[in-house]
C-alpha cells in the first residue's frame, strides 16, 4: 500500500501560488490561459507547474476544487456563526457573489472538466453538503419547509446568480422573495 507523504511547506505555497495565479489567468483569459503566463504570475519556472500539475486539465480541475472547497467550507463557518434562516440567508448570498465574481468562470472551468471525473463528483458531492449544513439546522428549527432538499437550495442558489447577473440592482429584492418562499406556510 503506497502512502502519500504531506507536501514539504515550500511545495504547499508553491502549489497555492500556481492555483491563485491560474484562477486570476483563467478569469482573464478563460480556460485556454498560457501555462507559462500562469507560472510567470506565480513566480515559478515552467518546470515547478509541470511538477504539481500534469497538464492544463489538472489545473482547471484543482481551481475549480479550491472554489468549490472554499465555498463549502463557508457553509460551515455560517452555520456555526449564525441563526439557522441566516446561515440559509447568507450562504445563497455568497453562491450568488462566487458565481458573479467569476463572470462566467465557474461555468468555464465545469465545461473544461470531465463530468464523470472524481473532481467533478467530489465538487458536485461537496456543494450537497455544503447545502445540506445550512439546510438541516435551518429545517430542525422550523424556519425553513421540510420538503426542500439540499439541491434545491442548490438549484435556487443558481437562479438566483442568472437573475443577478441580468439585474444586479434587484438582487437583494429577489433572494428576500426566495427566502420567504424557504418559510414555512
Amino acid at each position: 500500500m503506497t502512502t502519500s507523504r504531506p507536501m514539504r511547506a515550500d511545495a504547499r505555497r508553491n502549489h497555492e501560488r500556481i492555483v491563485t495565479a491560474a484562477r486570476e489567468a483563467f478569469t482573464e483569459h478563460g480556460p485556454g490561459a498560457p501555462l507559462d503566463d500562469i507560472a510567470r504570475r506565480a513566480e515559478v519556472g515552467p518546470g515547478t507547474l509541470y511538477r504539481h500539475f500534469t497538464g492544463r486539465e489538472a489545473l482547471i480541475e484543482a481551481v475549480y476544487r479550491a472554489d468549490v472547497e472554499r465555498l463549502s467550507s463557508r457553509a460551515a463557518e455560517l452555520a456555526a456563526e449564525l441563526a439557522p434562516l441566516d446561515a440559509v440567508t447568507s450562504w445563497l448570498r455568497e453562491q450568488v457573489a462566487y458565481a458573479a465574481h467569476n463572470r462566467g468562470l465557474g461555468a468555464a472551468l465545469k465545461a473544461a472538466i470531465d463530468q464523470d471525473s472524481d473532481t467533478y463528483a467530489l465538487c458536485k458531492q461537496l456543494m450537497r453538503d455544503a447545502a445540506a449544513t445550512v439546510l438541516a439546522p435551518a429545517q430542525t428549527a422550523g424556519v425553513v419547509r421540510d420538503d426542500l432538499e439540499p439541491r434545491d437550495l442548490l438549484l435556487l442558489g443558481h437562479g438566483l446568480a442568472v437573475a443577478a447577473e441580468a439585474a444586479p440592482d434587484s438582487f437583494e429584492r429577489l433572494l428576500s422573495v426566495t427566502v420567504a418562499g424557504l418559510r414555512p406556510a
